[in-house]
This record gives structure tokens, sequence and C-alpha cells, in this order.
């Protein structure tokens, strides 16, 4: 098969709706548009969440919280979850993300505590919980911030 010989199913490409072409096109004078007002206009319409001179929706809702845009984002991973490597493995992002436990690092990888650990792992992250570094450490592992 040739670039040229290519061409889309049958019935599924449509010829383009040309507007304002004649009386006899079946869409002309008007065009679709109606008879006079904002929307009829050449550039006409209004901008979108505009409602008229009416109050809009986000300027009638209250503000509410902050967001961080400079704050930390950890990946976040529980100790349980680090059983799946073999006894005596190094443990970082890479292997996380390629051992599918992780899609994303973001700004590191935070190890947290939740669950036990039966294999000695050297693991390498940028943030430990207390209890997660305590149970990497009961474990015969290294727990080693990046």
């Amino acid at each position: 098969m040739k670039l040229h010989e290519l061409s889309p199913a049958p019935g599924s490409a449509k010829k383009a709706f040309r507007k304002g072409r004649g009386a006899g096109s079946g869409n002309g004078k008007t065009a679709g548009k109606g008879h006079k007002g904002q929307n009829a206009r050449s550039g006409g319409g209004v901008r979108p969440g505009f409602e008229g001179g009416q109050m809009p929706l986000q300027r009638r809702l209250p503000k509410r919280g902050f967001n961080n845009i400079f704050a930390t984002q950890y990946a976040t991973i529980n100790v349980s979850d680090l059983n799946k490597f073999e006894d005596g493995a190094v443990v970082d992002a890479q292997a996380l993300v390629a051992a599918g436990l992780l899609k994303k690092t973001l700004d590191g990888v935070k190890v947290l505590g939740r669950g036990e650990l039966t294999k000695k792992l050297t693991v390498n992250a940028a943030a430990f919980s207390a209890s997660a570094k305590q149970k990497i450490e009961e474990a015969g592992g290294k727990a080693e911030v990046m």
C-alpha cells in the first residue's frame, strides 16, 4: 500500500458544510444566525461564563483556601509495598516505576510506614517517615535520603 492509495472508510468523511452561499444552498441569507441581535453580528456572541450582566457564578461563589504552587509534592509508597523486591536489592525511584508501584515520581519519593517489611533492602528516597525508617532498619536494611 502506498500513501496515495489511502482513503477514509466509505461514509466516514463528510463534505464541509458551507454556510451563507445563497438561497439554493439551504443555508443562505442569515446563515443559521437568525435575524439581528448580538449573536448575529460579526464577532458577535458573549465570552464564556458571561451571564448577561448577572453576577457570574465564579464571582458568586466564596473563595476558600490557598494553593501553594511551590510546595514539594512527594509520590508516596508504603513499606509493605517494598516486599515486592528481592532480598538485598537497591530500591530507588526508577526501580519503583519499573516495578509498577509508582506512575510518576513528582518531586521525589517518600516512604511511609504502613505494613511490615520482611526483606533486607537498601532504599534510596527523598524522604522517610520515622516509622518507615525504623521498620527498614529493623529488617536489616538501610534508609538513605537522596
